[in-house]
């Protein structure tokens, strides 16, 4: 198979044979599918196999893969140039629509990657406060900056990584963790900590272990201890971001952070960062303040050309229609596992879905860590050789698009039908 002549060739060249530790499938065997392209919910393998594709690129692909308005637009801008090390109209028009959106963001700086964007909104919540110590969440993945692989979700979870090695041990007991959804947890560290914390950073809805929602009053403890105190607020909505509203979760709760980090979604596939927040606390951002940040590539055109006409469209889609799609599928599965006496927690935020093997309820890191992996890898196997792409670790999220179909919905759950008599 093609896929296994590439992955040998990619082994000798690449560290594990990819570039980001997930794609490997080391959490559920087997070897990963090389992808030759894509059109909308479906992605096509190097074999020639389709698959209707649940992964979304991890989420940035809502409305489907090579959107046809997305890929004019960035056809047209690349005729243009691809980086040009300036500015361009492009960059004021995507901050512009971020701040626009998002009730909380005054001024936006755009950077290449999430991991950029929750890196440069740490240094920047430090250099606001004068304080060095910060508060994150076990389970909760905010990239692969140093302070944040602390108990962190993703593949640092799906590996079983306790950390990283490479992080220094004093940087590591600058980063305070916390079960997420235990708000006692963060009153008494507040209460300990008091004026060392330069800021809370969180996935309002928990992405990185799997789905996970925030309990009532949990999230409006965070904005009242970072009020109380004077340190700041910090949302991670790589994920949420446009994935649950135009804007983010703080859209649909009036839950305001001081600075929110965005990705995924606001590139149209291109790699792409962004974090915001108040005019003050913007403003500490180097040329006009101390706190440095730079990249060649940050503002990129091809990706804030992708990214503005991914958010033109979006603007005009029906998001209680994407989430009527998700809660058919997540109620087929429900159904079809019930019948078959398996115990699975199916968690669904919006568009995003998880199917926890486990019959606890999961509200944290630690409860999700309860479930069966090795039943879930049985499971994504089945899925996968059937033709349905699920995300290859139990600690994911799953992604609907709006290119998803009622077909594909029915399909999806007729051959976890199949799977299931297998497991």
């Amino acid at each position: 198979m093609e896929k296994q002549s590439l992955f040998s060739r990619a082994q000798n060249v690449i560290p594990g044979g990819v570039n980001s530790p997930v794609r490997a499938f080391r959490a559920v065997g087997g070897t990963p599918l090389f992808i030759r392209e894509a059109a909308g919910s479906k992605i096509i393998d190097t074999d020639g196999n389709r698959y209707i594709d649940y992964v979304c690129s991890w989420g940035p692909m809502i409305l489907g893969h090579s959107h046809p308005e997305v890929v004019a637009a960035i056809r047209e801008a690349a005729g243009r140039g691809s980086s040009f090390g300036a500015p361009t109209e492009l960059e004021i028009g995507m901050a512009e629509r971020l701040a626009a959106a998002f009730p909380s963001i005054e001024m936006v700086r755009m950077v290449s990657s999430g991991t950029e964007a929750t890196m440069t909104a740490i240094r920047l919540a430090r250099g606001f406060t004068g304080r060095e110590k910060i508060i994150k969440f076990t389970g909760c993945y905010h990239g692969h900056a140093d302070s944040l692989l602390v108990k962190a979700g993703s593949g640092v979870a799906t590996l079983g990584i306790p950390g990283s090695p490479g992080v220094p041990r004093s940087l590591a007991e600058l980063t305070i963790t916390l079960p997420y959804n235990d708000a006692e947890a963060v009153r008494s560290a507040a209460t300990r900590y008091g004026e060392e914390i330069a800021c809370i950073i969180v996935e309002p809805v928990a992405g990185n272990m799997g789905v996970v929602r925030p309990r009532p009053g949990f999230l409006e403890t965070l904005r009242e201890v970072t009020r109380a105190n004077g340190s700041l607020l910090i949302f991670d909505e790589v994920i949420t971001g446009f994935r649950l509203a135009y804007g983010g979760w703080q859209t649909m709760t009036g839950i305001l952070p001081d600075l929110t980090c965005m990705g995924k979604i606001i590139g149209g596939g291109l790699p792409v960062g962004a974090l915001g927040g108040r005019r003050e606390i913007m403003e500490h951002l180097a040329p006009i303040g101390p706190v440095y940040q730079a990249g060649t590539l940050s503002g990129n055109p091809l990706a804030m050309t992708a990214g503005i006409a991914t958010l033109d469209i979006l603007k005009e889609k029906s998001y209680p229609e994407l989430e009527r799609m998700t809660e058919q599928l997540c109620a087929g599965f429900e159904d079809l596992f019930r019948g078959k006496g398996i115990p699975v927690r199916i968690n669904r935020v919006g568009s995003l879905f998880t199917l926890f093997f486990t019959a606890d309820e999961v509200v944290d890191f630690e409860t999700a860590a309860r479930s069966d992996t090795a039943l879930f890898a049985r499971f994504f196997q089945g899925m996968l050789a059937a033709g349905i792409n699920l995300a290859p670790a139990q600690f994911e999220a799953g992604f609907v698009s709006f290119a998803h179909t009622d077909d594909d919905i029915a399909r999806t759950l007729a051959s976890c039908a199949k799977v299931l008599k297998t497991l």
